[in-house]
C-alpha cells in the first residue's frame, strides 16, 4: 500500500513537472521578443538556435544577408540576440531573426540619443521627393526637406529633387526628434543639430574670447543697424556706430557679405549669449589728427555726405565728418541754401571752430570770399579738362592697340592661308607622282 502511495506520488510530480514545463514553454515568449539564444546548428540556409523553448527556432539566410552578413560570420555554441518573428509557420517552424534583434538595439539607442538631444552624423544614402535617407545602424532615418540646411527656397519640385539627389554619399550630422517604433518612424533634423552646434560653438568661443582682443572674421550678414561677423561658426555684431569714426547710413557703405576682416572684442554676454565687435577700434582715430592738419580760417574741400535740416554733413580728410550749418549757407536770409545743394557734391568751406575732444568741426561757405570761390571754380574746371584729356587719350591707346592686335591677326590668317594653298599644292604635286609611277610600263 505504502509502495503503491509512493509510486502514485512519483507520478503525480513528474506529470505536474511536465506540465509546468510545457506551460513555461508555451507562454513565455511572443511574437515580437527579443530573446537570447545559442547557435546550435548553422548550414547554408542559415542558422538552428536555441532559445530555451520547446524547439530550437531557424534564422534564415535571408535575414543574415539583410544584416550585410553571411552564415560563415557565426560559429556554433556563440550567443545570439533574436527576435521571435513566428511561432508556428506553415511548417510548424519556430522564425527568428537576428536582423531585427539588431534593429532593436538601434531603435533603444535611437531613443536614448533623442531623451540626450545627442547629434548624429551619417551618411545621406537615399532621397525622395520628401526629404533624403540617413543610415542609423540597421535603421533608416528620415530627415524632411524642411529640416535640410541649405536647401534654397521656392524651388520647383523638379529642381528640388535633384538638389537632393545630389547630396547621396555626403555625411550629415542630425539630431533625433521622432521616435516610433510601432510606426517604424525614425525622423532626424539637421536644422536643430546646426543650431545644437551653433550654440555649443558659441559658448565655446565666449569661453576662448577676451574683451579688448582682435580676431579674424567673416562677414555674415548685414542689416539696419549693423554687421553680423563670423568669428568661427559663431556670429558677433558690429553696431552701426562702430563701423568707422565717421558717420555710416548703411553698413553696406563700409562692408560686403564674405568680407574677410579683422574685428575688435568690445564686449561679451556670457549670459545672453551676445558678442560686441568694433571695426573702428583697429583703425586710428582721425579726430586725433585733426589740430595737426587743420586750424580755424583754413579753406578746405569736402564732399556732402548727407543732408538734414539743420545743415549738411560733410567729409572730410583723414575720414571725418564735419558740419556745414544751415546758417553758414548763404549770406541771404531769404534764400533757402539747401536747394542748391546734394550728397556728392564738392564744396570749397572754410573752417570756423574746431573741437577735436568733442569729434566736431564746423565749416562756412558764407566765410569764403568770391575771388576765392571764383579760383577755386577755375582749378576745378582745369581739373575737369585734365581728366578729360587723359581719358580720350586712354581710349585713342586702347583703339591703337585694338587695331594694331586686329591686323596681326589678319596677316597671321593671310599667313596660315598662304601655308594652306601651298600645303595643297605639294599634295597636288605628289599624287600626280604616284598617279605616273602606277601607269602600266
Amino acid at each position: 500500500m505504502q509502495a503503491q502511495i509512493a509510486v502514485d506520488t512519483v507520478v503525480e510530480e513528474l506529470d505536474f513537472a511536465a506540465l509546468l514545463e510545457e506551460s513555461l514553454a508555451t507562454s513565455s515568449i511572443e511574437r515580437g521578443d527579443i530573446v537570447s539564444g545559442t547557435v546550435m546548428g548553422i548550414d547554408s540556409q542559415g542558422l538552428i538556435v536555441d532559445i530555451g523553448w520547446k524547439q530550437d527556432g531557424i534564422v534564415t539566410r535571408s535575414d543574415i544577408e539583410r544584416m550585410g552578413m553571411s552564415t560563415r560570420d557565426f560559429e556554433v555554441n556563440a550567443q545570439i540576440a533574436v527576435a521571435v518573428v513566428n511561432l508556428n509557420d506553415n511548417e510548424g517552424n519556430l522564425i527568428l531573426s537576428a536582423a531585427q534583434a539588431r534593429q532593436n538595439e538601434d531603435w533603444l539607442r535611437a531613443e536614448e540619443m533623442m531623451n540626450a538631444e545627442s547629434l548624429y552624423s551619417g551618411e545621406i544614402t537615399d532621397s525622395n521627393k520628401g526629404g533624403i535617407i540617413v543610415s542609423f545602424g540597421h535603421l533608416r532615418g528620415f530627415v524632411p526637406a524642411s529640416h535640410v540646411i541649405d536647401l534654397p527656397r521656392g524651388l520647383k519640385e523638379d529642381d528640388r529633387i535633384t538638389h537632393l539627389q545630389n547630396l547621396i554619399g555626403n555625411e550629415i550630422t542630425v539630431k533625433v526628434i521622432e521616435v516610433n517604433r510601432k510606426r517604424r518612424r525614425l525622423v532626424f533634423s539637421q536644422l536643430e543639430a546646426e543650431r545644437e552646434n551653433r550654440v555649443a560653438r558659441k559658448e565655446k568661443l565666449l569661453s576662448e574670447l577676451q574683451e579688448g582682443t582682435s580676431r579674424s572674421g567673416v562677414v555674415s550678414g548685414l542689416c539696419d543697424f549693423g554687421a553680423f561677423v563670423d568669428l568661427g561658426g559663431a556670429d558677433g555684431l558690429i553696431h552701426i556706430s562702430e563701423l568707422a569714426w565717421h558717420r555710416v547710413r548703411h553698413p553696406s557703405q563700409v562692408l560686403a557679405v564674405g568680407d574677410k576682416i579683422d574685428v575688435f572684442v568690445l564686449n561679451l554676454d556670457s549670459q545672453g549669449k551676445r558678442i560686441g565687435l568694433s571695426l573702428k577700434r583697429l583703425q586710428p582715430n582721425p579726430w586725433t589728427l585733426v589740430d595737426d592738419m587743420y586750424h580755424i580760417g583754413k579753406l578746405v574741400e569736402g564732399v556732402i555726405s548727407r543732408l538734414e535740416s539743420f545743415g549738411a554733413f560733410i567729409s572730410l580728410d583723414p575720414g571725418i565728418e564735419a558740419l556745414l550749418h544751415v546758417s553758414q549757407m548763404s549770406s541771404n536770409p531769404d534764400d533757402n541754401p539747401q536747394r542748391h545743394l546734394y550728397e556728392g557734391q564738392k564744396l570749397l568751406m572754410r573752417i570756423i571752430s574746431i573741437e577735436s575732444e568733442r569729434q566736431r568741426l564746423g565749416l562756412s561757405l558764407t566765410e569764403v570770399t568770391e575771388t576765392e570761390k571764383a579760383q577755386w571754380e577755375e582749378r576745378q574746371l582745369e581739373l575737369v579738362a585734365a581728366a578729360q584729356q587723359e581719358a580720350e587719350a586712354a581710349q585713342a591707346q586702347e583703339q591703337a592697340e585694338a587695331e594694331q592686335v586686329q591686323e596681326q591677326a589678319e596677316a597671321e590668317q593671310t599667313q596660315e592661308q598662304a601655308e594652306a594653298e601651298q600645303t595643297q599644292e605639294e599634295s597636288a604635286d605628289a599624287q600626280a607622282q604616284a598617279d605616273a609611277e602606277n601607269q602600266p610600263v
